[in-house]
């Protein structure tokens, strides 16, 4: 299982129509074939860390989510979603114990970058993201 989970605030001016038309859009993006669990909502932790909302999608294997980065869901999401984020850290866990997993997942978003330089501008427009391990 490889889970994605995105912490993230909105860019100040969103208006609570764009925040809710976000959220469904995540909402959307979590619900495509491949998601095997997932959730949208606010973020719990520190209010210091700065961030306000949380998702997280659950995908069973490697296959999976190969198909969820190229699902056209996502894909539309994400032009829906990220022009309204001011702050995005996305924190990748697994109970897979390959050695080379995080190695490959980086591949992967890589893969999707050069494949879609248009998204790749499109993270770069957020002002504060942070991807561990490059991913």
């Amino acid at each position: 299982m490889i889970v994605n989970i995105l912490r993230f605030s909105f860019k100040d001016g969103t208006t609570d129509e764009q925040r809710a038309a976000v959220l469904a859009a995540m909402r959307r993006t979590a619900s495509v074939e491949s998601v095997s669990f997932s959730t949208v909502g606010r973020d719990l932790g520190d209010p210091a860390d700065g961030f306000t909302h949380t998702y997280l999608a659950g995908i069973a294997d490697l296959e999976s989510l190969d198909r969820y980065l190229y699902d056209p869901v996502h894909l539309k999401g994400d032009f829906e979603i990220v022009p309204h984020l001011s702050r995005l850290s996305a924190i990748r866990m697994s109970d897979d114990e390959d050695p080379e997993l995080a190695a490959t997942l980086v591949a992967m978003h890589q893969k999707k970058l050069a494949t879609y330089p248009e998204w790749a501008a499109l993270l770069d427009s957020i002002p504060d993201v942070r991807l561990t391990a490059d991913a």
